[in-house]
């Protein structure tokens, strides 16, 4: 454990029951050291920071009052769970945090029993803490469930549908609305903290219950008029009327910075025996007691390794572009050209790209919030309306919309364009954000036009070849991170559907590649010459539909065909092998091999980390290739 003499009380804290008899002003100085630490910690690691300095009062009056972990805490997302992990047990690990071999940068239930449900995902929490309420009381147990879900989580449905359900039942939930953003209520003083306090009380909730009972006895008309009349005065109040309409019980906005105020409301809560959900609004500043991410725009959402002192990044070195910026230069671009072009993206507009087409095209660009199933069928609405909606949404987020790409978009063969950005392995988020499966779910639908960029030159081609599809839907696929440093063309231009390309011949080996790890298969290629392998090279560029002329040339003119791709079971290989078969070209004796994603999920660390962790580097084409020959992969001898 890090101790020094900046954080002399969290030195003592190992766990949260060793915080449960602390002082107010105890807490109060817990909670400076706790931002300390989180912010030290990051500072070394990169990570989540902004989010989890927001909270960091919130979180330890929660494990002061809750009696966690019998009480189940869940974080939605979990990235604003480092101070959490930081009382729970992991302070110790807390700088290996999204490093390989180290903590996971959300919530994780192999990690530690604090971690009732493991997030990555948006707004998943009361859903989940729902679910475990109902198994409670099942059970006949009497511990507290509590979810804790931001305002920016809070814009997608599956929030609203929860809630909707919680409110129909007699279950005691406890939902925190972490509302950072400003996005409900304004700032609140005193007055909000004692109104809150009163609300929550018992005295009030039993005044509340006997008026209720009392109003029964008369006249039905009296008895609406008096419930509307405190429904009025509690949402002119508070703002809660939304959530007391979904039967919530609402209490708020408090200072989520003020532990004066949080105090007495959550012990409040915690004792209520009433039954049916309550939900606490939170009024907290992301990047709170940090001045570099108060003042940033983004408030340090996600930052690299930085300066504490002064807050400053550190930057990598030069290289080339991001296949993101590409993306967004070649889309700007063809929208220059094409005004019925429309930009969509689900509260990722800089992770997309999406941010600096808003730049250049302010009106044709829509930000849509976290609300995946939205913005296909946004498109799809726009789709049939002869506009051009390109969808930028990440690999691991456009499953969360898979039904509407399906049923609203593949049924309707509507041209909506997917630009699927972090496709493959993406380092630090692990495989909650890999986009392994985009490929098979995608290219398992009718009429669908799906396609990889092996190179950001072939990035900028594909998003002409999408721009210039308009008679059913399309997706192109490319990774995270720098581009390979391929020439990148003035202008894209339209590529034919359906057709490869071989770029290098060769007459033994054929490697097939769809995607980005075209640069792996050209290592390859030089070490199986090396070994007097002659070896063909060639760049698969669709897999729906497929270049079935180059497959059946690769497999009829080389002794082994090697399929490599960055995605699971089910994706191209599958396509390829399906053709083969029915053409009948494997009943002759051809060697083929595919690579692909391990069935397991591959835990966290360096992008090139996890590539090697799951045997799609240079070396597994090569032993792959060779294995398929009956041959060893012993080292080749050096030339004299």
């Amino acid at each position: 454990m890090s101790k020094s003499n900046r954080t002399p009380l969290l030195d003592t804290v190992s766990e949260p029951a060793d915080i449960r008899g602390f002082s107010v002003e105890e807490l109060k100085q817990l909670a400076d050291e706790l931002r300390a630490e989180t912010i030290d910690a990051v500072s070394e690691t990169g990570g989540h920071l902004g989010a989890g300095l927001g909270v960091v009062e919130l979180t330890v009056v929660l494990h002061h009052v809750f009696d966690t972990p019998r009480d189940r805490l869940i974080w939605d997302v979990g990235h604003q769970a480092y101070p959490h992990k930081i009382l729970t047990g992991r302070r110790d690990r807390i700088r290996t945090i999204r490093q390989p071999g180290g903590l996971y940068g959300f919530t994780k239930r192999s990690e530690s029993e604090y971690d009732p449900f493991g997030a990555a995902h948006a707004s998943t929490s009361i859903s989940a803490a729902l679910g475990m309420c109902v198994a409670r009381d099942f059970s006949e147990s009497t511990n507290r469930v509590v979810a804790v879900i931001g305002d920016g989580a809070m814009s997608a449905g599956m929030a609203y549908e929860a809630m909707n359900n919680a409110g129909s039942m007699d279950t005691r939930l406890i939902v925190i609305l972490n509302d950072n953003d400003m996005s409900i209520a304004p700032a609140v003083g005193a007055m909000s903290a004692h109104l809150s306090r009163l609300i929550s009380s018992k005295p009030y909730r039993s005044i509340r219950h006997l008026a209720r009972e009392l109003a029964k006895k008369f006249p039905r008309s009296i008895e609406t008029a008096a419930r509307r009349a405190e429904e009025y005065a509690r949402g002119m109040v508070t703002g809660g009327t939304l959530f007391e309409e979904l039967g919530f019980f609402y209490v708020g906005p408090i200072d989520g910075h003020n532990i004066e105020h949080l105090l007495p409301v959550l012990k409040n809560v915690r004792d209520d025996k009433e039954s049916g959900p309550i939900l606490v609004h939170v009024v907290t500043q992301k990047g709170k007691g940090y001045a570099p991410a108060e003042n940033s725009s983004d408030k340090y959402h996600g930052v690299g390794k930085f300066n504490v002192v002064t807050g400053e990044q550190k930057k990598s070195s030069a290289g080339p572009p991001s296949y993101t910026s590409v993306f967004a230069k070649a889309l700007i671009q063809e929208a220059e050209d094409d005004d019925r072009i429309i930009g969509i993206t689900a509260a990722m507009p800089s992770g997309t790209g999406i941010n600096k087409f808003a730049e250049r095209f302010p009106e044709r660009s829509f930000d849509v919030g976290i609300a995946e199933q939205h913005a296909i069928t946004f498109a799809a609405g726009l789709a049939t309306e002869g506009y051009k909606p390109f969808a930028a949404i990440y690999s691991t987020f456009l499953q969360r919309a898979y039904d509407q790409v399906v049923h609203d978009v593949a049924i309707q063969r509507l041209p909506v364009r997917f630009a699927i950005d972090r496709a493959g392995l993406v380092g630090a988020d692990g495989p909650t954000h890999a986009g392994s499966y985009d490929v098979a779910y995608l290219g398992c639908l009718p009429g669908f036009v799906v396609m990889a960029a092996a190179d950001e030159a072939e990035l900028v081609h594909m998003v002409a070849t999408a721009a210039a599809i308009d008679d059913r839907p399309c997706a192109f696929r490319f990774p995270r991170g720098a581009g390979t440093g391929a020439p990148l063309p003035e202008r894209g231009e339209p590529l034919e559907i359906g057709k490869g390309r071989i770029l290098r011949e060769g007459t033994a080996v054929a490697l097939l590649s769809f995607g980005g790890r075209l640069q792996e298969c050209f290592k390859a290629a030089d070490e199986l010459a090396a070994r007097g392998l002659s070896t063909t090279v060639a760049d698969a560029r669709f897999a729906k539909p497929l270049d079935e002329d180059l497959v059946r040339r690769l497999a009829r003119e080389h002794e082994v065909l090697v399929t490599v791709e960055e995605g699971a079971i089910g994706g191209f290989a599958a396509h390829v092998l399906y053709f083969l078969a029915q053409r009948g070209e494997l009943d002759s004796g051809l060697k083929i091999r595919s690579i692909i994603l391990p069935d397991r999920f591959i835990a966290h660390g360096t992008p090139e980390g996890m590539y090697e962790d799951a045997g799609l580097k240079a070396p597994d084409i090569v032993a792959t290739a060779l294995a398929a020959l009956g041959r060893a992969a012993e080292p080749v001898k050096a030339r004299a």
